[in-house]
This record gives C-alpha cells, sequence and structure tokens, in this order.
C-alpha cells in the first residue's frame, strides 16, 4: 500500500492550459484553508512554497514529527487524519503488472527505475506485483522508456503481464511516444486530459 496520512489523503492542484503553477499555487492555498477552518482537517502544503518547494513525499516522511501542518490543527483529526494539498505541475500515475517475479525483485526493478523524474515502487497487489509510477516529467522520461527499462531487467520466465494508466495523461506524452506503442502502455487519447476536457465542454467559448 501507498502510505497515506489520512482519508482524504492528497489533494493536487494542477495548471492546465494558460494557467501557470503560481495560480494553481494561489487555488492550493485556498482549498487548505477552508478544509482547515470547515472540517477542522489538518493540511500540509506541498509544490512552490515561500521557502522553496517541498515534495509530497517529504510530507508523508515528516508529517507530524519534524513537520507540522502549515495550516489547521497541529494534531491529526480523530477519523479523517490529514490532508496533502499541493500545486504541481502534470503527472502520470502509471503502473507494469508483471508475471513471474516476487515482490523482492518488483522492488528491485522500482529502485533501478527511481530517478528525479520518477517515483516508483514495488508492490503486491493481490496475488500479483506491479512496480506502480509517479511520472514527474512524462515527456523526459515517457512510459514507453520505464517499460524498456524494466524490460531489459527480466529474466525468464518473468513477463511483464500489462501496463495501467491511473487517470488521465497529458497529450503530449502520448505525442512523445510512437502512436503503435500507446495500445500496449495503456495509452490512448481518450485518456488524454485534454480530451476528457473537450468532453465536458470546459474551455469553450
Amino acid at each position: 500500500m501507498h502510505p497515506r496520512i489520512g482519508v482524504l489523503d492528497v489533494v493536487p492542484f494542477v495548471p492546465l492550459g494558460d494557467a501557470s503553477l503560481h495560480d494553481a499555487a494561489i487555488l492550493r492555498d485556498q482549498a487548505a484553508l477552508r478544509l482547515a477552518e470547515e472540517f477542522d482537517l489538518p493540511c500540509f502544503l506541498y509544490g512552490p512554497l515561500n521557502q522553496g518547494d517541498r515534495s509530497l513525499p517529504s510530507i508523508r516522511k515528516s508529517a507530524f514529527a519534524a513537520l507540522l501542518p502549515d495550516v489547521g490543527p497541529k494534531a491529526p483529526h480523530p477519523t479523517a487524519g490529514a490532508c496533502a494539498v499541493g500545486a504541481r505541475s502534470p503527472l502520470v500515475a502509471w503502473n507494469i503488472w508483471l508475471s513471474g517475479t516476487s515482490l523482492a525483485e518488483a522492488k528491485e526493478f522500482a529502485a533501478s527505475i527511481r530517478s528525479e523524474h520518477v517515483r516508483a515502487l514495488g508492490l503486491r497487489v493481490g496475488e500479483s506485483v506491479q512496480v506502480s509510477c509517479n511520472l514527474l516529467a512524462p515527456t523526459i522520461v515517457t512510459p514507453s522508456d520505464l517499460v524498456d527499462r524494466v524490460q531489459s531487467m527480466l529474466r525468464a520466465p518473468q513477463q511483464i503481464e500489462r501496463c495501467e494508466l491511473v487517470g488521465l495523461v497529458p497529450i503530449a506524452v502520448l505525442d512523445a511516444i510512437d502512436p503503435t506503442r500507446w495500445a500496449s502502455l495503456d495509452l490512448r487519447e481518450e485518456k488524454t486530459i485534454e480530451r476528457a476536457v473537450q468532453s465536458l465542454g470546459l474551455g469553450q467559448s
């Protein structure tokens, strides 16, 4: 399981179109204040702050220890815990499901592909294992790059069972990948943020 700090856990604000990260940070701060005032929920802020940037992993590691909430009570809510409210650029949540692979091996693969652009964990989900990835710069290190890297580390009878996109992906990520590989990576235009916005009739004059 991913570490969690509360029921709501994470609320990210992500700039799209002409919006900036600064715009997202303004909405983040407003949302955190409202959560604290209306629900007595402690909130930790991540992304650009006055003292620099703070990452979500640093909050998960230090919440209520070295790090106290930025807004709201200084102790966890008795039933809701706390919430991390952030401003960040688009990221891609994407998983590689493996067969013939132990959890220890999946963790080794995850450690090998982890970088400043990729967060990765080896996880057991039911009877299967996966390398669970967050791509922080998905046009620099793409899903195709990661699947190739993991494929190069597999030994028989290990296989990549399937890939799984969690949520949506910016269309720029698809543009950075050979279209003939989209299906095997669980990518398609219908799963892009831009297509979802268009289908809702948002951003139209």
